[in-house]
């Protein structure tokens, strides 16, 4: 825990009381500020009472008493429609901050390697803490990854957080500086909470507030929008930009070609290889690809040898929930990609894999899953369930033969029951759903976890 002092003998006001707005609780307390408490759901708002939180109902306070607000970054503050506390807030002209800037406060002497993109920054953020950590250096990572910022370890000024950064958490950042941004991709995604692309984009872009030419941003040149930043910062001078590619060369940068990392970060030089990623198992597709060519970039900025990233790329284990693989039960893999909830992320799973048993479904985004047409003729079948189920049955009807499973112990049971009927080579019963997971479980990870304990029972089943 990390306890923030900036606050010390002053008011401060929580709204969200989910794990990292408990850690803000904590810590602030920690750090001698007075702080009052406040969530709209009971049941957490007695859970957060339970660790000690002095709860408050924020709509009748004062504000003029108060010096922050530390909003979750899951409570909407201006689009669709801000929450009426934010409301009041900016009608007293609080300040309105995120726990990662409550992070910045108090780790002023510390680095920071911040991760962010549509898709990918979970990977990415995970690989660049276990290549530091083998490397010998002070490291602690989290943010959107899963651990609280606040919940981290203090560290001296030697050492290094790796933060996997939203949009979310980026709208509410006032003062942190990168010492390496990388910025991974761009593709729409809570368009609703952004007002649209541009604001999306413009929340994305503050990953790189402050920099100045002591610092690095590591972008991805492989989509359009990330491509145009790139361009319009490295002929804007301030951060050192490097250029990394899963798809083609990268002068200056890191790229991926004919599956092998390359370095091309000495201009003056022929590019290096580096590592044959067939050779990295736990990052598997293109995508992992520019994953593992942004990890390798941010860390060699940070005085990493080539060949200490290269044996660590190696030895990666993974992610939980990110093409994960649980098991491989008479010869077909089974693969819990869970945290894919949108089609985009969807997409990367199905380019890996040759023949899928495809469990899909879930509280439907935007789009569905018609961009995912390209990869229609890798599935063998796909097993629907939740709300999106109609919906991507239109979608797939006269195109991938479907069952209807409505959940998803029902969809594991039946996808594993045809592919050892089919026994096709290269077959995985793949959970990618391209949808959130909040009609039938509290997350994607409760989501994941099931599926891989559904798993875990078909395991038994075969040996009995």
């Amino acid at each position: 825990m990390i306890p923030v002092s900036a606050f010390a003998g002053r008011r401060v006001a929580v709204l969200g009381l989910a794990r990292s707005g408990r850690a803000a609780v904590t810590s602030l307390l920690a750090g001698g500020a007075e702080v009052l408490a406040w969530d709209d759901d009971a049941a957490t708002r007695q859970a957060a009472a339970a660790e000690g939180a002095v709860l408050r109902d924020l709509a009748a306070l004062d504000w003029r008493t108060v010096a922050a607000l530390v909003l979750s970054p899951g409570i909407p503050h201006s689009f669709p429609t801000p929450h009426p506390t934010v409301a009041q807030v900016r009608a007293a002209e609080v300040e309105i901050i995120g726990d990662i800037e409550l992070l910045a406060r108090a780790q002023r002497h510390s680095r920071f390697i911040g991760i962010t993109g549509t898709n990918g920054k979970s990977t990415t953020t995970a690989l660049i803490g276990h290549i530091l950590k083998l490397a010998g250096l002070a490291v602690e990572v989290g943010g959107n990854l899963g651990t609280p910022a606040l919940s981290l370890a203090p560290l001296a000024a030697d050492g290094t957080y790796v933060l996997e950064l939203s949009s979310f958490q980026l709208e509410l950042v006032a003062s942190l500086v990168c010492d390496i941004a990388v910025l991974l991709n761009i593709t729409p995604d809570h368009l609703d909470r952004h007002g649209g692309m541009d604001g999306y984009i413009a929340a994305k872009r503050r990953i790189f507030a402050g920099q100045d030419a002591r610092c690095a941003a590591v972008i991805g040149i492989d989509e359009p929008i990330s491509r145009g930043i790139f361009e319009t910062m490295k002929a804007g001078g301030g951060p050192g930009v490097i250029p990394v590619s899963a798809r083609g060369a990268a002068p200056g940068g890191v790229s991926v070609e004919a599956g092998w990392l390359m370095d091309h970060l000495d201009r003056d030089a022929a590019p290096v290889p580096v590592l044959d990623l067939a050779q990295a198992e736990r990052l598997p597709g293109v995508h992992n690809w520019q994953n593992a060519a942004a990890a390798y970039a941010a860390v060699r900025r940070a005085g990493v040898a080539g060949d200490i990233a290269a044996a660590a790329i190696r030895s990666f284990p993974g992610l939980v929930h990110r093409q994960e693989l649980v098991a491989t039960l008479d010869g077909i893999r089974y693969i819990n990609d869970s945290k894919a909830t949108n089609a985009d992320a969807a997409e990367k799973a199905l380019a890996c894999y040759p023949a899928i048993y495809w469990i899909a479904g879930g509280l439907p985004k935007a789009g569905g899953i018609a961009p995912l047409a390209p990869y229609f003729a890798r599935l063998r079948h796909a097993f629907l369930i939740g709300r999106a189920t109609e919906e991507f049955a239109a979608t797939l009807d006269g195109k991938v033969p479907f069952t209807r499973c409505g959940d998803l112990a029902t969809a594991v049971a039946a996808a594993g029951e045809r592919a050892r009927r089919e026994r096709l080579p290269g077959a995985v019963v793949l959970l990618s759903p391209a949808c959130a997971s909040y009609d039938q479980f509290a997350n994607f990870e409760e989501r994941g976890d099931q599926f891989r304990r559904l798993v875990a029972g078909l395991r038994e089943v075969r040996s009995r």
